[in-house]
């Protein structure tokens, strides 16, 4: 629940709160309630524009997981997959962008600039398996070059992932990581 409210709105919040009413107790003669102001409430301001600057927004799902998935995801889905989905669907702070670290050691970012950017993911079953579909904007990174590093992304992302690449449009790539079930 927290990891959906943004760090930078709560610092932004109580620190422009406290400084301003540092400032008017400052002008109203009350000592005690200025310092106050001032000592916190300055600080949480600019740790809450610290942080906006260095925010990273969450990632939203561009299907809505049906009851019948969910249930699916809660028996089948890997460590790794419940993992993504917490990451990439909360606020972060001090990354480039989402995934960017794993997508690095798999080789698919050579450049900050030809990195691929995940759009959003959705969740669909896949001959009856769970399977989590990331949606990436990639138009630098071609759709051999994420064949090629598939092996690379199933060991990353394993054990327990099968993963299949599609290409959907010129600047979009899918990746699919499907549980293998275990019987």
């Amino acid at each position: 629940m927290f990891a959906k409210i943004p760090l930078a709105l709560l610092g932004l919040s109580i620190g422009g709160i406290l400084t301003v009413l540092g400032f008017f107790a400052y002008a109203t003669g009350n000592s005690t309630l200025n310092l106050a102001g001032f000592f916190y409430g300055i600080p949480l301001l600019l740790g809450g524009l610290a942080l906006k600057a260095a925010e990273l927004k969450p990632i939203s799902f561009s299907v809505p997981t049906s009851s019948e998935i969910l249930a699916l995801r809660n028996s089948q889905a890997t460590k790794t997959q419940q993992q993504i989905i917490r990451d990439v669907t909360r606020y972060r702070y001090g990354q480039e962008a989402h995934l960017d670290e794993a997508l690095g050691k798999v080789g698919l970012r050579p450049t900050d600039e030809e990195r691929p950017v995940l759009l959003s993911l959705r969740e669909i079953l896949v001959d009856d398996r769970y399977t989590l579909v990331l949606e990436f904007s990639s138009p630098l990174v071609s759709i051999e070059t994420w064949q090629t590093q598939k092996e690379k992304i199933e060991k990353f992302f394993g054990p327990g992932i099968e993963v299949k690449i599609e290409q959907i449009d010129q600047n979009r790539i899918d990746l699919f990581m499907s549980a293998l079930v275990k019987t």
